[in-house]
């Protein structure tokens, strides 16, 4: 059965009175694909194109059971707090360092996000601008809009036989590495995590090692405190010199003014930037940055993953994620929370309790079941160190009582009855 076989009814323990349609709030000009989706599950979407001023989105997002974002909207502390009947969240893109995982998971809320629907986007924007950096593109483009005829061969190579260095070998970096073999490229990757080379492409056991011997440099690693700065003047004085750094991850990922220097001295021979430390809100006048203006640079804004085709699959595949929580309470996916997947018993209905993980939880949900004579088809439980989060099928007649006796648990967060339609 697909998830739209099921209707939710919510029971919330702070808004155990709240029942009918659910409703989405979808920021940043997220693709119509994903509200089609949610909009067939019953759930009724409003869309921003934009994300509102950070002060006033506590109170905007009060009124909704589920939130979209992309990468600028900021979801504190401050936003949980303010909205106790939030459900989920989605992040329509890779990165979810705009939430705070940690409270989320704390309030009963799982976090999903889109991993593997950008990956080609990306991938393919590397491939250009490795190219674009080896014959200097971006100069030579400049230079004949503004009437300069410089038909040059100096310091322009094939990438054809050079080393392209990965550093991430996620979903992004082994694609591109795929790409990359097959345009000739010898590709070497570094990750802290054991990785499966794609076809010839070779694992190296340190940054270090890397940095030394690739023409080309690429980053793929998500912001952390392990990846802040981790590129630095020493780091790229370990590069060769002429070879080209191309950042398409995080913008902390770099120290900007120190790539600027490297860029300056001419020991760096190009850079390729996607991110940087701080980004505009919006579409505009006024960026700034000190990597303007030098030579053989491209400046990109924030569009790896910015295609149509991406759009859509993102859009589509955040919120399949969140109807599927919805409907069937899984949270297979969710970045911050015990991974639940589990098909609803045919003629059941199904409580969702999210709890403290502390003693004595089950054996209270234990005592509301035994009380209540409810017979269990199916029960899966998972816990992290803060949550446990339980499903159980029961009987129809059953399930509004045992929820609302559940909820009321002092160590209940959350807890949805699913109905089978």
């Amino acid at each position: 059965m697909f998830a739209s076989d099921f209707l939710p009814v919510y029971l919330d323990l702070s808004m155990s009175s709240t029942q009918g349609p659910l409703k989405a709030l979808l920021l940043e000009g997220i693709h119509p694909g994903a509200r089609e989706i949610l909009a067939a599950e019953g759930i009724s979407v409003t869309a921003m194109d934009k994300s509102p001023p950070a002060g006033e989105l506590p109170s905007l997002v009060s009124g909704f059971d589920i939130l979209g974002i992309r990468s600028k909207t900021q979801v504190t502390k401050e936003v949980f707090e303010a909205t106790p009947r939030l459900l989920a969240v989605g992040c329509f893109c890779i990165g979810t360092n705009q939430v705070q995982l940690d409270f989320a998971n704390q309030s009963g809320v799982p976090v999903f996000n889109a991993p593997l629907s950008n990956t080609r986007s990306v991938a393919e924007l590397m491939i250009a601008e490795i190219i674009m950096l080896a014959r200097q593109l971006g100069d030579r483009s400049r230079e004949v809009h503004s009437g300069r005829w410089n038909k040059k061969a100096v310091g322009c190579r094939e990438i054809r036989g050079k080393t392209l260095g990965i550093v991430g070998y996620g979903h992004i970096g082994s694609q591109l590495g795929v790409l990359a073999e097959s345009m000739g490229l010898r590709v070497i990757f570094y990750d802290v995590a054991t990785r499966l080379p794609m076809g010839n492409n070779r694992s190296v056991s340190s940054l270090e090692e890397l940095l030394r011997s690739s023409d080309f440099v690429t980053l793929h690693v998500p912001a952390t405190p392990q990846t802040h700065h981790m590129i630095g003047g020493s780091e790229l004085a370990m590069m060769k010199p002429g070879a080209s750094l191309l950042n398409a991850s995080r913008g902390t990922v770099v120290v900007i003014d120190q790539l600027a220097a490297a860029l300056r001295s001419g020991h760096i021979g190009g850079a390729a930037v996607d991110v940087y430390p701080e980004e505009p809100e919006g579409n505009g006048e006024g960026f700034t940055s000190e990597l303007q203006g030098l030579p053989n640079v491209i400046l990109t804004p924030h569009i790896g993953g910015s295609t149509e085709e991406a759009q859509e699959a993102i859009g589509r595949e955040v919120a399949s994620s969140l109807a599927k929580y919805i409907t069937l309470g899984t949270t297979t996916g969710a970045v911050n929370f015990p991974a639940i997947e589990h098909p609803l018993s045919p003629g059941k209905h199904r409580i969702a309790n999210i709890h403290k993980n502390v003693p004595g939880v089950i054996g209270g949900i234990t005592h509301v079941i035994s009380e209540a004579k409810a017979n269990i088809f199916a029960q899966v439980l998972a816990t992290d160190s803060n949550v446990g989060y339980l499903i159980m099928d029961l009987d129809q007649q059953l399930t509004t009582a045992v929820s609302d006796q559940i909820s009321a648990l002092s160590t209940s967060i959350k807890t949805r009855r699913l109905a089978q339609r």
